[in-house]
């Protein structure tokens, strides 16, 4: 269920290795699971997407 959400945000975060962004999503599954959410797998790759672009945009310049 969370493969095409790992794999759209993959084609979007190139930069970043696709175990982190597979990590990325899994984590936001469970946080969600464990707040008491319905967790879909939109909501899942929204919260994944928000903390990848944290990621992305707290990366020193060098390495963006």
């Amino acid at each position: 269920m969370v493969e095409p959400v790992v794999t759209r945000l993959a084609a979007e975060f190139l930069t970043v290795p696709l175990p982190t962004v597979a990590r990325c999503v899994a984590d936001a599954w469970a946080c969600g699971e464990h707040l008491g959410v319905a967790v879909t797998p939109e909501i899942a790759g929204r919260v994944a997407r928000e903390r990848l672009l944290g990621l992305v945009n707290s990366a020193p310049p060098s390495r963006r």
